[in-house]
């Protein structure tokens, strides 16, 4: 019907009723709606309508203008090269026209005009510097000349703040734009305050510094009783904290936070603390703030928060004292805080006696007076609080185990503590309380090296685990670390295997390796889904096991895929044991720091360079090589094991600069097992080299050559540079 009456319309455009031409205007932008290819036929047309004295006529026509500029490319050029002076001009006229009483609204004249005509500018000087140039006077004039007294005086003003952010400008008249917002801001009307936050969101990205002379106001609008009011100020608040004004921000938040309503504590302290952590300048600093947050909205802050405060707790070794006295001090007074109360916990069973013997002392701290006995009860009262979760408890626990080796004279009164919880009514308590009854009764002897403190949790890998930047599957060790920059996300493991997601998600319906783990650790690695005839899927657990226990390997001769690490416990930055799977995860090969092995299993995977070396020989390969790395690969073979090939792998740097944090990372098809000893060191220094040894079995050797893909991270003057390829000129034989 559309198209059968479109020359009709397009006709009655031009009829010599303006009531006739009005409704044939407002139809045609229908028409065109509904069939963008008729477009071209109404662009004469509706150019004549812009011509118009009649407003009722002239505003439809700008409407039509606009749809078709908005689905044309064509009229758009049209429109932009032959109206937007005639444009021009009927804006200024309409805003210096005299009072003329059918139009005036609010002592604006036709604000409908005003506003149809601004976003027609808007998409006309979008992109297009010269069309904009000829508009920035007639802005400027309706910036200033508009009252902002009434609502038609700030709708216009509004939209012509959008029309000035839209088009290729500058920034003096993006400025006077940002004011206005700021003028809007002060505005009693929710609807005008929400809106000109919004724009100023916006306006950041033009102009930083200008939303920052606001930034007072937008900090009052964090205070508003309104709720959208509240978390739009309070995300653009986030978006103006650099790291000059930090400290001055969230001062003003902590403050609000304190008297804040209930409701709004768990988005202001998610905001507080997301700002804490990007722009912190210092980890006393950050450990201020973190525990005043914990202090207000403790049972608001999400895991993974007090996660990250402990891993930046135990890498600052100069501020434990200082900790551990202000978290002492805080749990105290706000015990009602679990997240609070968790992490003061874990301090004091790790620092507990740097606590009692004020060990590292501040200047800025005031002396405090704590027993043996206080630091007991603090524990003692997490554990025996009725609104403690089993977490806390579970946590508690582990504090006081700790606490009975740093505090020989409190072991008796910490014991009768754990005694209590062997009637728990929860399992995981009854459990703990027994197994560490046992480990106060009756092995004292080894009890001081059970509970000794944690190692210095990795804050760089922590960190991209957290962000979901690497699979959890992938264990990466405590030295060397890799900082994935920004912008750049690890490639997750299915792209380094280059397999597809069916190979990853195969698994093993039954596994000697899984066999073996349930038998020595006692637990049911998924006999339930077994059973039921299930497949059980790939669980981040597994990595971490064969990281406790430095297994070369831990799968099955059926299974698709295998994974390893050669990582040892102290190097190994979880604090908890996931649940496990007999399925594996793709086989992937990580590099732990040059330091010895600590295996567990005494020698069950045997370093190759034990090994005989009698084999034939083979020609060595250039393995990669790039404008700044060489990586060469020297083979050989143990005597009576035509299955394994010993590779040492020669990291050559071909740039003046010298590497830092250098890791390497290889990963195998199903077919092949991979064992990576620790590199010779984690720094290539420029133009040397440095070593690392690995082994490889091919269970199909004969049948299928060895290939690899790898990748290597490295710092080069405080950057992140990431590195991969795949391997395949590997020589025959192997």
């Amino acid at each position: 019907m559309a198209r059968d009456l479109a020359p009709e319309v397009e006709r009655l455009i031009q009829f010599r009723d303006p009531n006739i031409r009005k409704k044939a205007a407002l139809c045609s932008t229908r028409i065109v709606r509904k069939v963008p290819d008729l477009a071209e036929n109404f662009i004469n047309a509706a150019s004549s309508l812009l011509k118009e004295k009649h407003h009722g006529v002239l505003i439809t026509g700008v409407q039509l203008c606009y749809e078709l500029c908005t689905i044309n490319d064509e009229a758009l050029e049209f429109f932009r090269k032959k109206c937007t002076e005639g444009l021009i001009k009927t804006l200024r006229d309409i805003t210096n026209s005299a009072y003329q009483p059918e139009y005036d609204v609010a002592g604006i004249t036709d604000p409908f005009l005003h506003i149809r005509l601004l976003k027609l500018l808007r998409i006309l000087g979008h992109g297009d510097a010269d069309a904009s140039d000829l508009m920035t006077d007639i802005l400027a004039q309706v910036a200033t000349k508009t009252e902002s007294n009434k609502n038609a005086g700030n709708a216009v003003l509004y939209e012509c703040v959008e029309t000035i952010m839209a088009i290729e400008d500058t920034s003096s008249l993006r400025v006077l734009a940002i004011n206005i917002l700021g003028r809007f801001l002060s505005n009693r009307d929710n609807n005008i305050r929400y809106v000109a936050l919004n724009m100023l969101m916006k306006a950041i990205a033009f102009d930083d510094q200008a939303v920052q002379r606001h930034r007072v106001t937008i900090l009052e609008c964090v205070k508003d009783p309104d709720a959208s009011i509240r978390k739009r100020a309070l995300e653009l608040v986030s978006l103006l904290v650099n790291e000059n004004n930090v400290k001055q921000l969230t001062k003003e938040l902590i403050d609000y936070l304190e008297i804040s309503d209930e409701d709004f504590k768990e988005d202001l302290s998610a905001k507080i603390c997301s700002i804490v952590e990007k722009f912190s300048p210092e980890k006393i600093w950050y450990i201020d703030q973190m525990l005043k947050v914990l202090s207000e909205a403790g049972k608001f802050v999400k895991d993974d928060v007090w996660h990250a405060l402990i891993v930046v707790i135990s890498n600052a070794s100069e501020l434990h004292g200082y900790t551990v006295r202000a978290l002492y001090k805080a749990v105290l007074t706000y015990s009602e805080q679990e997240t609070l109360v968790r992490v003061a916990i874990w301090c004091i069973g790790e620092y507990g006696d740097l606590l009692v013997n004020n060990v590292g002392m501040l200047g800025i701290e005031d002396p405090i007076t704590v027993t043996e006995c206080d630091a007991v009860d603090v524990v003692e009262d997490a554990i025996t609080r009725h609104n403690s979760d089993m977490t806390t408890k579970a946590m508690a626990l582990v504090a006081l185990l700790k606490l009975s080796s740093r505090f020989p004279s409190m072991s008796e009164r910490i014991k009768d503590i754990i005694v209590k919880q062997k009637g728990n009514l929860l399992l995981e308590m009854q459990q703990r309380a027994i197994e560490f009854n046992s480990i106060i009764d009756r092995h004292k002897s080894i009890r001081s090296s059970l509970v000794e403190r944690m190692p210095v949790l990795d804050e760089a890998t922590f960190n991209v685990r957290r962000a979901g930047s690497l699979p959890a599957s992938v264990s990466t060790m405590a030295k060397p670390s890799v900082s994935i920059p920004n912008g750049v996300s690890a490639a997750p493991l299915v792209d380094l295997l280059d397999l597809d997601s069916d190979d990853i998600l195969a698994a093993p319906s039954s596994s000697a390796g899984a066999d073996f783990l349930q038998d020595l650790l006692g637990v049911d690695l998924g006999s339930s889904s077994a059973q039921s005839g299930a497949t059980p899927a790939p669980k981040a657990g597994t990595d971490l096991l064969l990281d406790i226990l430095s297994i070369g390997t831990a799968q099955n001769s059926t299974s698709s895929v295998g994974l390893l690490s050669t990582a040892d416990v102290n190097n190994n930055p979880s604090t908890g044991l996931d649940t496990l799977s007999s399925s594996a995860p793709p086989q992937i090969a990580t590099t732990a720091s040059a330091g010895g092995m600590f295996d567990l299993l005494d020698g069950l995977s045997p370093s190759p360079s034990k090994e005989a070396t009698n084999g034939p020989a083979y020609p060595p390969i250039v393995a990669y090589e790039s404008s700044s790395l060489k990586i060469e690969f020297t083979f050989s073979k143990p005597s009576g094991n035509a299955q394994t090939t010993n590779v040492q792998a020669t990291f050559i740097n071909l740039s003046p600069n010298t590497f830092t944090d250098f890791v390497f990372q290889a990963a195998v098809p199903k077919f092949l097992q991979l064992h990576l000893d620790p590199a010779s060191s984690n720094t290539l220094p420029a133009s040397g080299n440095i070593t690392q040894n690995m082994r490889v079995t091919n269970s199909q050797h004969g049948k299928k050559s060895l290939v690899m893909r790898m990748r290597v991270g490295y710092k080069v003057n405080e950057k992140d540079v990431l590195e991969e390829g795949q391997i395949n000129n590997f020589p025959r034989g192997l």
